[in-house]
């Protein structure tokens, strides 16, 4: 693989994730991609593409999962980084399994922390590099019966955000990308198929990742995908936080709660 046309892609077997390495891949960068999902080696479409690929499949909710991708990539310093692996968790926070809380704070919080620490770090050093971390629209707003989920997002929205003025000058970009609803797996894999968010009308992940692409390429520091979350994110910054809770309720609630 060659340093300056290489794109690190977490959370990219699927999903929002997997379309921005497939525009990367467009644009002509080997990859590195990363997931929990041991089906990863299939990049069958990835691969007419014509450039290098690499896959790794890693839980970064774990430390084990971090280091395991730092000795991957080894001396090598992504040109983009796409900070994208992350977990949901729906229903009510005291019906939460303990240790799918810990899931979802060690991928979206730790994991994306430490790796976004390293990777930047090498950036800087080398004097270029983007990178676009996934934060959500649900980050800017209390997740009734989604709570630790939103306020990992509003950590995630928050990390990147300042990371964007604090690298100023430096050659290295920070895009925070902020999705509303897509139409991936998180609604199953966070139990919300039977919430009205989860069973209503979808963003396609292909528009999302371009969205996201266009803005780190441009180096903006931030897009929200889609007019309906710009109207949304917008009222959210003025709207106070206990009608927002409230809203957020009506969408995430179970049937059966």
């Amino acid at each position: 693989m060659t340093q300056d046309r290489f794109a690190l892609v977490t959370g990219g077997s699927t999903g929002i994730g997997r379309c921005l390495a497939q525009l990367a891949a467009e644009d002509g960068h080997d990859l590195l991609i990363v997931s929990d999902d041991s089906g990863i080696t299939r990049m069958d479409d990835l691969s007419k593409t014509g450039v290098a690929i690499e896959t790794l499949s890693a839980d970064l909710s774990m430390q084990e999962g971090v280091d395991a991708l730092l000795d991957r990539l080894g001396p090598r310093c992504p040109d983009l980084f796409f900070a994208n692996a992350g977990r949901g968790l729906g229903r009510s926070f005291l019906e939460q399994d303990p240790d799918d809380i810990l899931k979802v704070l060690g991928t979206n919080v730790l994991g994306t922390t430490m790796l976004t620490h390293e990777i930047a770090g090498r950036m800087v050093r080398r004097g270029s590099g983007r990178i676009l971390m996934t934060g959500s629209i649900a980050g800017n707003m209390p997740g009734t019966f989604q709570a630790v989920y939103n306020a990992t997002k509003a950590y995630v929205n928050s990390l990147a955000a300042a990371l964007a003025r604090e690298l100023e000058g430096t050659g290295v970009t920070v895009t925070c990308l902020e999705p509303g609803p897509t139409e991936t797996q998180f609604f199953q894999r966070a139990g919300m198929c039977d919430t009205p968010v989860g069973q209503g009308p979808k963003d396609d992940p292909e528009m999302v990742a371009r969205a996201g692409y266009e803005a780190l390429m441009s180096g903006r520091p931030e897009v929200v995908s889609g007019w309906k979350n710009k109207a949304q994110a917008a009222m959210s910054h003025i709207t106070p936080k206990a009608v927002l809770a409230g809203l957020h309720r009506k969408m995430a609630k179970p049937q059966d709660e």
